[in-house]
């Protein structure tokens, strides 16, 4: 991996495409053993968590449904401290086992105000899978049961995660180079 531009910032390597792909698969390895038998529902958060998603689902043995929802909070490289429902739940989750799909967690604050929402419609569980959590970066603390990596508060972007919307392509995850 070498240095990325996107756009106006340069972005070094922090993780490779077989690292990602390593925590992928423990993580499916878990869902699949916790889950066999349930069939859960996966309710993907778009757009960052689009690859994870797409990997993370191909790695699932057990019968499950995929769906996507669109939430935003971000600006550039900082949240904007409001939540944005682009694209809403079209799926019944009453009674259903449910495991959200996110890209990253690092205030907490999106996941804060959506989970509410889904506890509401009473799942039978409700479950995060976050590919990457900023834990010096939590002011919102939300429970993830499965993990792929803690990161330190340093903004991330590829496989998915983006500046401004450019980026997302990248196959692996580059951090922010401090100038």
């Amino acid at each position: 991996m070498v240095k990325v531009q996107v756009l106006d910032k340069v972005f070094e390597p922090y993780l490779d495409a077989a690292r990602i792909e390593s925590g992928i698969h423990r993580i499916a390895a878990e869902i699949n053993r916790d889950y066999a038998g349930k069939k859960p529902l996966f309710i993907a958060i778009l757009n960052g968590s689009f690859m994870f998603a797409a990997d993370l689902f191909k790695e699932i043995s057990i019968d499950a449904e995929i769906c996507f929802i669109k939430l935003a909070s971000y600006k550039g490289t900082k949240s904007t401290g409001q939540v944005i429902t682009a694209i809403g739940l079209d799926m019944d989750i009453h009674n259903r086992h449910v495991i959200i799909i996110e890209d990253i967690v690092d205030t907490g604050k999106t996941l804060s105000q959506f989970l509410p929402q889904l506890k509401h419609q009473q799942p039978a569980s409700l479950e995060l899978v976050v590919l990457l959590h900023k834990p010096d970066a939590t002011e919102f603390p939300v429970d993830i049961r499965y993990l792929g990596f803690s990161i330190p508060n340093k903004f991330v972007v590829g496989y998915g995660l983006d500046y401004d919307g450019f980026g997302r392509n990248l196959p692996e995850i580059y951090r922010l180079l401090e100038e």
